[in-house]
């Protein structure tokens, strides 16, 4: 289960109410530093746009490939370790508007973690160490420190002892 706290609604859905759980400045300060590093080929200057304008907490020579998409009104929810790839148009979503109630929750990605292109990151999930989460997964669940996850819905394809294993050259 993922780990979002939820807030309901009353009258229209809640999208329709955007304005009363987060300031329209912050979405427009938010939304031009994230297209400016969707764009900008330069991975130093992305991390300290996050880390300076979003709060978001990157770790060193983490790197956020072209045109990663970050949850442009709650961004600070999002943590990235160590000498991590996110791959190209990947999204990383912190909250979730449905019609009676919003959820909020925090994704924290380990360290040297890959996530392959146009992978979708939910709310509330937790990526361990090491972990490798295949090309156009939506991760909806935990994925466990080492292990290789992908498709939608999202599995674990081999656990940390079944990559260590095939590693080492003995696995399938």
């Amino acid at each position: 289960m993922r780990r979002t706290e939820r807030f309901p609604v009353k009258g229209p859905n809640s999208l329709w109410q955007v304005y009363k759980t987060v300031s329209f400045w912050k979405v427009m300060k938010n939304f031009i530093v994230i297209q400016t590093a969707r764009y900008t080929p330069f991975l130093g200057m992305k991390n300290w746009l996050y880390r300076t304008f979003l709060r978001m907490k990157v770790d060193r020579e983490t790197s956020f490939a072209l045109m990663v998409m970050l949850d442009v009104m709650f961004p600070e929810k999002i943590s990235v370790g160590r000498n991590c790839v996110i791959g190209y148009n990947t999204t990383i979503l912190t909250h979730e508007y449905l019609i009676d109630e919003y959820r909020l929750g925090d994704v924290k990605i380990g360290n040297e973690v890959m996530i392959g292109a146009n992978s979708m990151i939910l709310p509330g999930v937790i990526i361990g160490d090491r972990a490798i989460v295949s090309a156009g997964t939506v991760v909806h669940k935990d994925v466990p420190e080492g292990s290789f996850v992908g498709g939608n819905p999202m599995r674990v394809i081999y656990t940390k002892e079944e990559m260590e294993k095939r590693n080492q050259g003995d696995g399938p």
